[in-house]
């Protein structure tokens, strides 16, 4: 029934609701800000309740495929009969303890739902995300029907701020979408990328743009005209690419940078490694070497880390453990696929989850520091995270340790702790923007 009217809510197109709605007149709920961009804070508030009243905070979202993921907290009122998430804690749902943020980020698919799939906005330029809050009588179980609703809110999560341009590219051999922040510019330049899901990933590319950042998301492979697979690679593709973005008249200074994470990871220290016009890079939870097919460019040919499918581990209930399968990039044997990162000129910020299940990225990045510092090179800047998992996304994403893969089909362990993963994403977040704001002058 609660997914019913959510949908009919969510069909019935633009939506006009205040900032604050109520159901009893004695209990107000409020979220501020009412519509602001993805990777701000929020203030959570209610007020009315009776004293040390038990309560249940809920939050939905129907993402644009239909699916219906929900959240929930358990709290008490004080002794004025409020709540307010930045001051009071959890008592029990889906987390507990003082996480101002928690409803957003313990966001999960329904019980109705398939599980382990990851919330993420896809078209970000058409319309945003748009929660709703309710406040229910008594604490309830995350599976079970909820108390008596006392009072309900919607809010507004942009994923592209007022005035940026999306600017979607065919230009030469390169695909993708252009993202430049409001005004005349110039601005730095940065080139985004992702892993081995394929295809056009634009969130994080629009949120950089809205903080300042020119932002090139740049497909390789399941999109368009670009290869299906990752058979093989040509940096001549990533080296076009760099150039359209250091040639722009919007991007300022002499040079680009490029963030990616997983296998985008390990192309943006090939990138900055064998590019000149590549000036600065992030790499997150990635790898020191090459990884899923053979690099090439010009007369260099570096081949791939295989993977040994015989050391993936199954769990009872069907979620695969990949941590072991790729061939260990410290081995000598395997010395030819690594990244030559002492080369480069520019600068790295590697960021990287302590407990990465799906791959052994604090190693990796501990690998290529090490090779940074045989060289007589600081150019480097090692955000390494306790209790972070593999996907470290911009802040207030949902926090998913289990994600089904695209290319697999099947649940892949991602590791992490709700808290500290999170925690992660917002302290990493602004310390990018920080990065690119200071090399790319």
């Amino acid at each position: 029934m609660l997914r019913t009217v959510v949908s009919r809510w969510a069909a019935a197109g633009t939506w006009r609701a205040p900032a604050i709605h109520t159901i009893h007149r004695a209990v107000c709920l409020s979220v501020t800000p009412e519509s602001g961009l993805a990777d701000e804070m929020l203030h959570v508030r209610v007020q009315g309740l009776s004293p040390r009243n038990p309560v249940t905070l809920r939050a939905l979202v129907i993402d644009e495929e239909g699916r219906l993921f929900d959240s929930c907290a358990h709290y008490a009122a004080d002794s004025s009969g409020a709540v307010d998430l930045h001051r009071d804690a959890s008592l029990g749902g889906d987390y507990t303890g003082v996480l101002p943020m928690g409803l957003l980020w313990s966001l999960s698919p329904s019980v109705m739902e398939k599980p382990y799939q990851r919330l993420e906005k896809k078209s970000v330029h058409k319309s945003p995300m748009v929660v709703e809050v309710l406040v229910h009588e008594g604490h309830s179980d995350p599976k079970a029907l909820p108390g008596a609703v006392l009072a309900k809110t919607k809010f507004q999560r942009l994923f592209i701020a007022p005035g940026v341009r999306r600017i979607r590219l065919r230009e030469g051999a390169v695909r993708g979408s252009l993202f430049l922040p409001p005004g005349n510019g110039s601005f730095p330049g940065v080139i985004d990328m992702f892993g081995d899901d394929g295809g056009l990933v634009e969130y994080r590319s629009s949120l950089l743009a809205s903080r300042g950042i020119a932002s090139l998301a740049l497909p390789y492979f399941a999109f368009e005209d670009l290869p299906p697979a990752m058979t093989e690679f040509h940096l001549e593709y990533f080296e076009e690419a760099a150039n359209f973005l250091s040639r722009h008249p919007k991007i300022q200074g002499s040079g680009v940078g490029v963030i990616g994470t997983g296998k985008g990871a390990d192309l943006a220290l090939s990138m900055i490694t064998f590019l000149p016009q590549v000036v600065a890079a992030v790499s997150i939870s990635g790898c020191c070497a090459n990884t899923a097919a053979p690099l090439n460019y010009k007369d260099l040919t570096i081949p791939a880390l295989t993977y040994n499918m015989s050391r993936v581990q199954i769990s009872e209930t069907a979620v695969f453990d990949v941590s072991e399968a790729l061939d260990d990039p410290l081995d000598p044997a395997n010395s030819q696929c690594l990244i030559p990162v002492e080369k480069a000129q520019g600068s790295f910020m590697f960021i990287v989850g302590e407990d990465d299940l799906n791959w052994k990225s604090s190693v990796y990045a501990k690998a290529a520091v090490s090779r940074l510092q045989e060289n007589g090179k600081n150019n480097y800047k090692l955000l390494s995270y306790p209790g972070a998992g593999h996907q470290i996304d911009p802040p207030c994403s949902p926090f998913c340790p289990i994600a089904v893969d695209r290319v697999l089909g099947v649940p892949i362990l991602g590791g992490g702790e709700l808290k500290s993963h999170c925690q992660a994403q917002e302290d990493s977040w602004q310390k990018i923007l920080n990065f690119f704001h200071t090399h790319l002058k």
